[in-house]
């Protein structure tokens, strides 16, 4: 423990480092402008306002627009280039100075989490631990109709070991030399370092292009610890590597145009996942493509179909491809400034050459009361012999796929405020359903509980 707080206090250090040079850079100069536009142009290209927000110095804070608009309000933001609706809320803290919009964002969640609870099979486990992503992200304008941006990602999962934590039913990725399965990896230390520029050619019309290492290629949903469906949820999907597992990618570059609530991208990107050392930078490859259609066509809607083909994403298989294809669908109707529900129906495919494609449908849900937050998450998903690590004399050929169901029902409850953060505790339960022929290993229908905290900066309003 005590080395994760270690890294915890580093990774702040490293987003407060970098916001305050960037800060001083160009203080001087952009008062001056700022004074001067101001007068001529009050609010130009600041998108939708987010009320009631102060600065670090008690003023009235600027608004930040979307990341890659001037023209569409920063509650659509979503990970990586991907769109929520507009309607969603947003968690973090705005400041301003020198022409510069900054914003941080958090979730930790130090929890005892217990797969398979009454020990019905052999491939439960239980572990301590404090899965967490801390952001910041800042962003000026650039002329008339420029916009820079960039983002900042750190996690500080690998400090709790490079095996990640227990999760019935999760696969992906390895740990010395073997697949991690009933486990989820931790992520990178480096999550996300990512610029973009965007060029509104008018208020219908953008064009933007964006770089990442590691970033976020355009395939896929919004992922989920940043969709307002799952943000209050501790676990990744069991789907996760059938629907938004490129979240993390060593090298993207990403090119896009915006026309009304359309919006075309396509992607270059290293199809390999990130390896078992979670604190280097891996070698960037850019052999692997995708392309995403997204469409809001209301402020409560967002929707997206994507397309990518991935080469050689497991380092264990390295001579396997795979093709994904996904659609998704997520809504947000918030009510009197305090509550809200959001929901995502998500599909996603996995197609490798000379096997048969295999399926992930995802259900989730977050009712938001005052200080409470109740969800649920249902998933279905085709897993192999392969895939599950299985014994092939026993459980058939490595293609043979099985069904796997897990149902989540978990609600959590602030009970402090100290400053902007909020201090929320909580508990969760989910019930696993494998296939019968996987029963005499995990159980007929295993139980996993957790009891957390959440600690996670207060909404704007």
């Amino acid at each position: 423990m005590q080395n994760y707080w270690k890294t915890l206090v580093l990774a702040c250090s490293v987003c407060a480092t970098a916001m305050q040079v960037v800060a001083q850079e160009h203080m001087h100069a952009e008062r001056m402008h700022m004074q001067e536009d101001t007068a001529k142009h009050p609010m130009k290209g600041m998108g939708k306002r987010i009320t009631g927000m102060q600065d670090s110095n008690g003023m009235p804070d600027m608004t930040m627009s979307h990341a890659f608009s001037l023209h569409l309000p920063m509650t659509r933001n979503g990970s990586g280039t991907a769109w929520s609706p507009d309607a969603s809320p947003m968690y973090g803290y705005m400041v301003h100075s020198a022409g510069w919009m900054f914003m941080f964002h958090g979730d930790i969640f130090p929890r005892y989490n217990h797969q398979d609870w009454w020990s019905k099979g052999s491939r439960g486990g239980d572990k301590w631990d404090a899965p967490d992503m801390l952001m910041a992200m800042g962003q000026r304008k650039v002329g008339t109709n420029g916009l820079f941006h960039f983002n900042i990602m750190l996690s500080t999962d690998p400090v709790f070991g490079g095996d990640g934590y227990p999760l019935l039913f999760q696969t992906g990725e390895s740990w010395q030399g073997q697949p991690l399965v009933d486990r989820q990896h931790p992520h990178d230390l480096f999550s996300e370092l990512s610029v973009s520029y965007s060029y509104a050619l008018s208020e219908q019309a953008d064009i933007f292009v964006y770089f990442g290492y590691p970033g976020e290629p355009a395939l896929g949903p919004v992922t989920f610890m940043h969709r307002a469906s799952g943000q209050f949820m501790p676990d990744a999907p069991i789907g996760h590597h059938w629907e938004d597992a490129t979240h993390i990618t060593f090298g993207v570059s990403t090119i896009g145009v915006r026309y009304g609530q359309f919006k075309l991208e396509g992607s270059s990107f290293t199809g390999r996942e990130p390896n078992e050392h979670r604190y280097d930078f891996d070698k960037p490859r850019f052999n692997s493509w995708s392309s995403r259609l997204s469409f809001n066509p209301t402020e409560n809607w967002a929707l997206q179909v994507s397309h990518g083909f991935i080469k050689s994403p497991e380092e264990l298989k390295p001579d396997e491809n795979v093709h994904r294809t996904t659609a998704s669908a997520t809504a947000t109707y918030p009510w009197n400034n305090t509550g809200y529900l959001a929901a995502t129906a998500l599909w996603g495919l996995n197609k490798t050459p000379g096997q048969d494609a295999s399926n992930a449908a995802l259900l989730e849900a977050t009712l938001r009361l005052n200080k409470c937050a109740v969800y649920t998450r249902y998933e279905w998903v085709q897993k192999s012999v392969e895939e599950l690590n299985l014994l092939e004399p026993v459980y058939g050929p490595s293609d043979r796929q099985f069904a796997l169901n897990t149902v989540t029902l978990g609600g959590a409850y602030d009970l402090l405020r100290i400053g902007h953060l909020v201090l929320a505790a909580g508990a969760q339960v989910s019930v696993n359903r494998p296939a019968t022929a996987l029963q005499g290993l995990y159980g007929k229908t295993p139980l996993s509980g957790e009891l957390y905290l959440h600690i996670y900066p207060q909404r704007m309003q």
